[in-house]
């Protein structure tokens, strides 16, 4: 594929841009590429860069941003908004509402969802199916699915009778 740019050379960079919902893809060769205010080859990749990317389109329509300022290092919301890192360990607790609420934006939900380690205990990987089967009774209730709801918390039960059982 030739480059859009020059129409001379291969494109080497393929890149897509998206401004309020409208697509642009780019196809450039490098030395296009470096020319291209849109591409920054100059510092090197940054995931804070994406981060602060991903909240400001998730704040994009929302009202102001809220004045709240970690007590321990003085850091703002604003100013994590802008950098995507917190500035110590309390700030976890400072912005916990917020980023909360921007992690499920993200992912859809904000608990870690990943893989479970194989050296993990079997009481371990019962908790998290009795939490699964929970979120699923709580969509079985809302579908009036009382059927599969019974069903579920019978399955329920029975984890935690097998728990109690490790744990007695």
């Amino acid at each position: 594929m030739l480059c859009q740019a020059c129409e001379k050379n291969n494109a080497t960079i393929h890149f897509t841009k998206i401004i309020n919902g409208s697509i642009e893809e780019m196809h450039l060769c490098d030395s296009c590429a470096k020319k291209n205010n849109d591409l920054d080859f100059e510092f090197p990749f940054s995931f804070q860069k994406i981060f602060t990317g991903l909240i400001g389109s998730m704040q994009e329509g929302k009202e102001e941003i809220k004045n709240i300022s970690c007590p321990q290092c003085g850091l703002t919301y604003k100013k994590f908004m802008e950098i995507g890192r917190f500035g110590c360990s309390q700030c976890y607790e400072t912005f916990r509402e917020d980023v909360d609420s921007l992690l499920k934006g993200i992912h859809g939900h904000n608990e870690h969802k990943g893989k479970i380690p194989t050296k993990i205990n079997s009481q371990t990987i019962q908790k998290k199916a009795i939490e699964s089967l929970r979120n699923e009774l709580e969509e079985s209730i809302v579908k009036e699915d009382f059927e599969r709801a019974a069903f579920l918390r019978d399955e329920i039960k029975k984890l935690k009778g097998k728990i109690d059982g490790f744990e007695g």
